[in-house]
């Protein structure tokens, strides 16, 4: 039996925000049998887009070649990431403090009596045995995962923390599992770096530095005085608001003094008092940072990015600075202070750790606990943009124990992928995605015992002289995998999930372990564990129990359960597929695999079932799709279809496209790239060419939303989607391709020139629609037309529109939904609001943290409400509860 096919996913970022997945590998790719999880036609693709997008990275990230679904995942993480943030940031520059003021404001809403409900709350597998289908990674081998963790900490005595991209801070006192949230009083949820010091305090950098799509920016660095028993509160804040609105990617201590690389520079402030503003030590263009002369300039973001700061042990004023962009800039290096007190760029002596700017991307250190010995990873831009294979400059290691070096290389990609590597193929090896995925920690009773984190994770017990592949990016491709249904992942032993980001050491029962935290959750096994005759650990321990829901939906869908009673829902996530909770389900299953974004549900049947990946690309399926996995030997016998229309092949649709059943006729679909698409068959499509072009939108136009109602539609777009000569448009016309009309929309006109995320129509009247709008006001927002306003009406089929926002927080927009007694729902990237019916005004819904809510949809009798957010799972409530 030879190994399936299999889907791989993405991720993205905002200068407010991220997000990552797997990449698609179709039925028609058959792979051999050569430990490659990539069949030869997505091999040979993968190879020639990396080709085309050599040279194409740029500061700004704003390339318009987005790829196809079977496209390189390092690119369309880029890409994604771009337009996550695209639609928060457009048409200019957003300044610091945006969403710290919102929080205020919603906070000073009046709120419902109602409460949501956690709806997905419990285990979530990835390897469900029931979805052995095609388009499913079942049987990868990742286990029960969760969303996103950036950053991991860990004590001596079982405490572990874990830090999501979204979701918040989580404690276990169990030395994992059980895990309770701590920070969910504060303003940002999105988590950059944890770091306990020795008086045992626990440090929390907000704002998620990994650059992906749905990365946010954070509130400042908090601290836990006693973090075994307390929460973070905002009077836990170190210093003022001078890192607000940043990212923080490492906190390092060096005698009195705690140090933040973040995405303005570099930082420093007391350990011994929480008072007083943080002292900026170094920006290597203070001109673009906020309140500078080019603070403006759509760069800015980019021009000061720090990754990592090394101390020396000896000498905690020896330090060295790694800063710059990912893709390269000229400010890129190592810098050190000399002796008039400035910091300088070090441009020799630094034996085979590069000096030059094209060599230094993002770079992470780590030094052992007796001071002998730093190592360090380092991601080139050069490789970025020139190797269709990976963009891992090496990991490095300074013997001399200072950070200054001399530096030896210990390992490239090429090493690391004949290392026991899932990821062996041309076009996708180990560090192919190096500038978003890195970790890097020392045994604290072995200098020469190395953990490192890429796509996967690497062990070393002899200083990087040798390494194994202890946690493999999957299962697929060796010759222990099975598709069998009787075992999580044939004979293979468990592996991660893909994509790592942080890791801690620490003890449980006396026993040393390491955590490590990923696109899927949080994994340990012990310090010092076992590996098989291939390099891969054989004692790996999911500790994704179902009582840490930190998942990162895109959206929501729900239908009754014929099968188990109550009701199905189901959801597209990032980098963890779709998600199915059936009615009687105590573990939720993955029936679709990688990315999933857009979701419709057949509220009538919940197993009627289309997924969307990324880019538009469509799976259906009206059952879902369980199967046994034996398409494998029979492809007829595979459960889920791509119907993808033609607009994915060439690449003319948004990351996450909109996809939306017509309210009045469910069968009807319409989706949006550049084209209006629309198909009639519903749930019975089996493939693409079932899909008709009823508008143009435009060259360089891709939608942004779209709805119908009654046959009529609406769709909204963006092109150019980026700063650079921002626009946006509205059409409307009917789903039979007849009476379609560009709505005019005056730069300077009442609807702002900003991204116009969703709508809502009327079930009474079509020509009765709501527009929600994304970004900020022009208080914050330096572009042209950025406007007011965020919730618009119009009672004339989109010709005219009426600002209806009033006492609405100026907070992007993502998501409207009119409930069947008139109120009107809008999710935000803060929460819900809700204006009742005959009411001018807006209140919050519930008490949920500051959590981005990306999609909003009612249950299949209308009475309840479910919110897709995008860090803490589904959440659900009553309609009447709203108000």
């Amino acid at each position: 039996m030879s190994a399936p096919t299999r889907k791989r996913r993405r991720l993205t970022i905002c200068a407010i925000t991220a997000s990552a997945a797997l990449v698609a590998i179709p039925a028609s790719a058959a792979p051999g049998g050569g430990g490659s999880p990539f069949g030869p036609r997505v091999l040979g693709q993968l190879a020639a887009e990396r080709e085309q997008s050599v040279g194409t990275f740029a500061p700004s990230l704003k390339g318009e070649d987005g790829d196809g679904d079977d496209g390189n995942e390092a690119d369309e993480i880029a890409e994604g990431a771009d337009q996550y943030a695209e639609a928060r940031t457009s048409p200019g520059v957003v300044a610091p403090g945006a969403y710290g003021a919102a929080w205020q404001s919603l906070n000073k809403l009046p709120r419902s009596k109602g409460s949501w409900r956690n709806v997905t709350d419990l285990p979530y597998n990835s390897d469900d045995p029931r979805y052995r289908d095609i388009d499913s990674n079942s049987s990868g081998g990742s286990g029960n995962v969760t969303g996103r963790m950036a950053a991991m900490a860990a004590d001596d005595d079982g405490y572990v923390y874990a830090g999501s991209a979204g979701g918040g801070v989580w404690r276990s006192r169990s030395g994992g599992g059980h895990w309770r949230p701590i920070s969910d009083r504060l303003p940002a949820q999105s988590t950059g770096a944890l770091a306990l010091d020795k008086a045992g305090r626990l440090w929390l950098g907000t704002g998620e530095a990994t650059t992906n799509a749905d990365a946010y920016l954070g509130s400042g660095v908090y601290v836990l005085t006693h973090p075994h028993h307390g929460t973070f509160s905002s009077r836990t804040r170190v210093g003022g608001d001078e890192l607000e609105s940043t990212t923080v990617r490492q906190l390092r201590f060096g005698g009195d003094k705690v140090w933040a690389a973040t995405s303005k520079g570099v930082w420093s402030h007391s350990t011994k008092t929480l008072k007083g503003a943080w002292k900026l030590e170094f920006a290597p263009n203070p001109g673009f940072l906020p309140g500078g002369s080019e603070a403006a300039d759509p760069n800015a973001p980019y021009k000061n990015i720090a990754n990592d700061i090394a101390i020396d042990p000896k000498n905690p004023n020896k330090v060295v600075l790694a800063v710059g962009w990912r893709s390269g800039d000229d400010y890129n290096g190592f810098y050190t202070k000399g002796a008039g007190g400035t910091w300088t760029r070090i441009t020799s002596g630094l034996g085979d750790l590069p000096a030059d700017a094209d060599g230094v991307g993002s770079v992470t250190f780590a030094r052992s606990a007796d001071g002998s010995r730093y190592y360090a990873i380092d991601e080139s831009p050069e490789q970025l943009n020139t190797n269709p294979d990976s963009g891992l400059e090496g990991f490095y290691v300074s013997k001399s124990g200072s950070p200054t070096g001399p530096w030896t290389k210990i390992a490239d990609y090429k090493g690391l992928a004949a290392s026991g590597s899932a990821l062996t193929s041309s076009g996708f090896m180990p560090g192919v995605q190096a500038w978003y995925n890195q970790f890097l920690t020392v045994d604290p009773s072995d200098p020469q015992h190395v953990y490192a984190g890429l796509e996967e994770v690497y062990e070393s017990r002899d200083g990087g002289g040798t390494w194994s592949t202890v946690g493999p990016y999957w299962n697929f491709g060796f010759s222990c995998w099975g598709i069998d249904p009787a075992k999580q992942t044939g004979d293979c032993d468990q592996t991660t999930h893909s994509d790592q980001h942080g890791v801690a050491i620490g003890r449980y029962h006396g026993r040393s372990f390491v955590y490590v935290g990923n696109d899927g959750g949080v994994y340990k096994r012990p310090l010092n564990g076992r590996q098989n005759a291939s390099g891969h650990a054989t004692d790996w321990t999911s500790l994704n129990d179902g009582t840490i829901d930190t998942l990162q939906y895109y959206s929501v869908g729900i239908g009754k359960d014929l099968d188990h009673g109550g009701v199905l829902v189901t959801g597209g996530l990032q980098d963890n597929g779709q998600s199915v909770l059936r009615g009687d389900d105590r573990v939720m299953g993955s029936n679709f695999g990688g990315d999933g974004g857009d979701t419709l549900t057949d509220p009538a049947n919940g197993c009627n079932t289309a997924e969307e990946y990324v880019f538009l690309s469509i799976q259906v399926t009206q059952n879902c799709a369980v199967n046994d996995g034996s398409w494998i030997d029979d492809a007829s016998k595979a459960t889920s279809f791509n119907v993808a229309p033609p607009d994915n092949a060439t690449s003319e649709a948004r990351f996450i496209a909109p996809l939306a059943a017509d309210a009045k006729n469910p069968s009807t679909w319409i989706a949006g790239g550049r084209h209006v698409w629309v198909q009639t068959h519903g749930y019975a499509i089996r493939k693409g060419d079932e899909w008709t072009s009823v508008y143009d939108l435009g060259a360089g136009h891709t939608a942004t939303a779209v709805a119908a109602s009654g046959g009529k539609v609406y769709a909204a777009w963006c092109g150019p989607c980026n700063n650079q000569g921002f626009a946006r448009g509205i059409s409307v016309g009917n789903a039979d391709g007849t009476g379609w009309h560009d709505i005019t929309l005056p730069v300077d006109g009442t609807v702002p020139n900003r991204y116009l995320s969703g709508f809502a129509v009327d079930p009474k009247t079509a020509d009765h629609v709501f527009l929600t709008v994304n970004g900020f006001s022009r208080q914050w927002t330096e572009g042209p037309g950025a406007g007011v306003g965020h919730v618009f009406e119009s009672r004339d089929g989109g010709t005219t529109w009426k600002d209806i926002s009033r006492n609405f927080p100026d907070v992007p927009a993502d998501s409207a939904v009119i409930t069947p007694n008139g109120g009107l729902a809008v999710g935000t990237d803060l929460g819900v609001v809700y204006r009742a019916p005959g009411r001018t005004t807006w209140q919050r819904v519930g008490d949920l943290p500051a959590v981005a809510v990306l999609q909003l949809k009612l249950g299949p009798d209308g009475t309840t409400l479910y919110a897709a957010t995008h860090g803490r799972g589904i959440y659900a409530i009553r309609v009447r509860d709203c108000g």
